[in-house]
């Protein structure tokens, strides 16, 4: 007797979804015109952007003027958008005052930045462990391009946190238990290194030794534009997430003095207005290090900013530690995994998962705001503006700096809002 099998053996493949609900059109049903409510609402908008779009193309495109000398020319050739400024003044806006002959290397610096991110943003890069060491030392490699003299300075400010993080090793390796002892070690180091000779003996050094690793050097005065926006806040964004962190780990410790730390450092950051905590980089900053070290502006403000921006994204990822349930710690305590392990496998992936919107948008906040170091003189795009419109040529000219500088900063917050969405959709697990 034959055998009669009653299990399918083959996956049916899927079948098509039916028609009309699929395709521009049933998109345009599910999103446009649901009901009577939305498509009055889609043919409101409709009818609103089709009379602005035309004024809009009229004079930003049609009647626009791209090559003048000045206001008046702009005005005798036509009557809409003067561009002919922004044409003049780009290299102005993109480096500020930085030596021409020089602006290879913040060119450079630019081009390395995508380099170092791609390895940190995208795991399916090629040779990616080799990147991250590269994205590593990336920040030294960009300082010392873009302002040029020795480079065993910054490279001896980096070393400082490899050297922090073998002291906080260290009582482990002579058998004293505890995460106290290690953070007491780091602590020690930390202030050994950078507020101690030893960085200062350490650079001096390696100048004697290798004295032609050096470049021009270039004044913070003469950086601007949006070279200046970048730094500041790729730098402010870059360092503020994993202090971010630190500090929401810290508030949610059970060591009495570094939740007591942690908790004044967030409180009292956030109840001050960025713009006084800028007043404070510029004046009283300095101060708190050694006489001979030289702080530079701007990477005061670069410190001052992270410290604003890590209070806030500190508040962020506690919000998605406190979301998670017992269960996870409880489930990671039941491993047998260490505090540390526990946050680094179980804990904060999820954590972060759950706050990457808000992660993201208070990167976007941050970006916006590097906007606000013309309070103390630096002249970021919107600082170039007046400097610009003091030109007598040029004065009278208001909407084309603004759209120009509001377009830059559309591209570069809608570019992180859109990785946001990319890495929304890769961590998404419920298919739903």
């Amino acid at each position: 007797m034959a055998d009669i099998a009653y299990v399918q053996k083959e996956s049916v493949p899927p079948s098509p979804p039916p028609a009309g609900k699929s395709g521009a059109a049933a998109w345009a049903k599910e999103n446009l015109f649901d009901g009577w409510f939305n498509s009055a609402l889609t043919l409101a908008s409709l009818a609103l952007i089709a009379w602005m779009l035309p004024g809009i193309v009229q004079w930003a495109f049609v009647d626009a003027v791209w090559f003048a000398s000045s206001l008046q020319e702009c005005r005798e050739l036509g009557e809409g958008a003067c561009w002919a400024v922004i044409v003049e003044r780009f290299d102005q806006f993109i480096y500020g005052f930085y030596p021409s002959e020089l602006r290879w290397r913040p060119n450079l610096a630019f081009i390395l930045l995508f380099v170092a991110l791609a390895p940190v943003l995208f795991d399916n890069v090629p040779y990616r462990a080799q990147g991250m060491i590269f994205s590593a030392v990336y920040p030294v490699v960009a300082y010392w391009l873009i302002w040029g003299g020795s480079i065993w300075g910054p490279a001896m400010f980096v070393a400082g946190f490899a050297l922090i993080g073998v002291a906080s090793t260290l009582p482990a390796r002579f058998g004293i238990e505890g995460g106290l002892w290690g953070l007491a070690a780091a602590a020690v180091a930390a202030v050994l290194w950078f507020l101690g000779p030893l960085m200062g003996w350490a650079t001096s050094l390696f100048d004697a030794i290798l004295p032609f690793v050096a470049l021009e050097p270039v004044e913070s005065r003469s950086i601007g534009g949006f070279l200046l926006g970048v730094i500041i806040g790729v730098a402010g964004i870059a360092i503020s997430l994993p202090f971010g962190i630190l500090l929401a780990l810290g508030r949610r410790s059970n060591l009495i003095f570094i939740q007591t730390l942690s908790v004044v450092f967030i409180e009292f950051i956030r109840g001050v207005p960025l713009i006084t905590l800028l007043f404070v980089a510029n004046t009283v900053l300095a101060y708190f290090f050694p006489p001979d070290s030289n702080l530079d502006i701007i990477l005061r403000v670069v410190i001052m900013v992270t410290l604003f921006a890590s209070a806030y994204m500190a508040e962020v990822i506690r919000g998605g530690l406190a979301s998670l349930p017992s269960g996870q710690y409880e489930a990671a305590d039941a491993l047998g995994l260490d505090y540390w392990k526990s946050m680094q496998l179980i804990i904060l992936p999820q954590a972060l998962k759950v706050s990457i919107p808000n992660i993201v948008s208070s990167f976007i906040g941050l970006f916006k705001d590097t906007t606000l170091v013309i309070v103390i003189g630096l002249l970021d795009p919107v600082g170039l503006i007046g400097t610009i419109r003091a030109d007598s040529a040029w004065n009278g000219i208001v909407w084309e700096f603004y759209v120009f500088v509001g377009l830059f900063f559309f591209v570069a917050c809608f570019g992180m809002s859109r990785y946001a969405a990319y890495l929304e959709a890769k961590l998404k697990t419920d298919h739903r």
